[in-house]
């Protein structure tokens, strides 16, 4: 029924999500889902919350949610943005903050729904090659453009940027919107949020998917100056009032108020990357350096294709994508101990 498409879907090529297997007893290391359940006392106010007021729509505003996540980085509420999963938290800094007359910049390893949404939204854009070993190079962002965004790791490499260097594009670029996409920052590194009060510019995003363990509940904010935030409030209330339901955001709410639980899940996710990388530079993998929950891992030897192939067979999924540069490549989610095993047993029948 193509016929009845506009001119513009025919031309958009869409973003492909990582695969969700239907058959049970797969090992699935594909998506960067977190290993580990979230919070009880998260688990226990959607309970609570699922009641007869599930009848009424949710606050459109989900003032709770960004108050507790103001208060959690020692900001005020009219600097936090919040929607359903950072995805949607991007779409609409694309067509707020985004789309000018002169590119948009953002690496040409980094992650694809970048591209699509410029596709979406008519946005120019021009991709900034990362260095032989995969880093970002501020340098090579000197140039002429609208606006910049990169993740912070990057996806799908786990490399770090440094908040120095960050601070460094900020100051280089004080009239272009930088948009840090900080899906991946509990794992190891430090959030540009410390910067939002200082550079009037900046906008940084981050989900509850990873780090949280939230995945289903798709819950995504940012944080910025009140006008970049009210550029995003009046796109987001031109398309959808109510974005988060009432056991998004109390569950939200709740992730914020345990902790202990968050530090521990990443913590435990560290500790089990770096047991990872140990066991695949044994088997003669080169590992990327990653402050990701996932790993970036080619082998000399071995063709990433054939890998990923093989672990299918032995019920493990791995991410690979057969684009120029890193299609010998494989991104590796950080499974928890059990996983962890299996997935190195495995390899190592493969590749010894």
């Amino acid at each position: 029924m193509s016929q009845f498409w506009s001119s513009l879907v025919h031309n958009l090529t869409p973003y492909v999500p990582g695969e969700q297997p239907k058959v049970s007893n797969l090992i699935k290391l594909n998506t960067n889902e977190n290993p580990y359940p979230p919070s009880d006392r998260v688990l226990q106010v959607i309970r609570e919350v699922a009641d007869d007021k599930l009848k009424l729509y949710p606050d459109p505003n989900a003032d709770l949610l960004k108050q507790r996540i103001a208060k959690y980085h020692g900001l005020q509420a009219n600097q936090v943005f919040v929607g359903n999963g950072s995805d949607e938290v991007l779409a609409h800094a694309f067509q707020a903050l985004l789309k000018h007359d002169k590119p948009l910049l953002f690496p040409d390893i980094t992650y694809s729904f970048y591209p699509v949404y410029c596709g979406l939204y008519g946005i120019d854009f021009k991709e900034i090659p990362l260095t032989d070993d995969f880093a970002i190079d501020i340098n090579h962002y000197q140039q002429e453009c609208g606006a910049i965004i990169f993740p912070n790791p990057n996806a799908p490499t786990g490399r770090l940027l440094e908040l120095t260097q960050i601070e460094e594009l900020l100051i280089n670029h004080p009239n272009q919107v930088v948009v840090i996409d900080e899906a991946y920052i509990d794992f190891g590194g430090q959030s540009a949020i410390t910067l939002v009060n200082q550079y009037p510019n900046l906008l940084v995003t981050q989900t509850l998917s990873k780090s949280r363990s939230l995945a289903g509940l798709r819950v995504g904010f940012a944080v910025g100056h009140p006008d970049l935030i009210e550029g995003l409030e009046r796109v987001k209330n031109s398309f959808n009032s109510y974005p988060l339901d009432r056991m998004a955001i109390y569950g939200a709410v709740a992730s914020f108020d345990d902790e202990s639980a968050f530090q521990n899940s990443c913590k435990a996710i560290i500790e089990t990357r770096e047991e990872l990388v140990s066991h695949l530079q044994k088997l003669g993998f080169e590992v990327i350096p990653s402050k990701a929950n996932f790993v970036f891992a080619s082998h000399k030897n071995f063709n990433a294709e054939e890998i990923a192939a093989k672990l299918r067979e032995k019920s493990i999924i791995v991410r690979y994508f057969n684009k120029p540069r890193i299609n010998e490549y494989l991104r590796i989610t950080i499974g928890n101990n059990d996983e962890n095993q299996a997935l190195c047993k495995a390899l190592s029948e493969i590749v010894t």
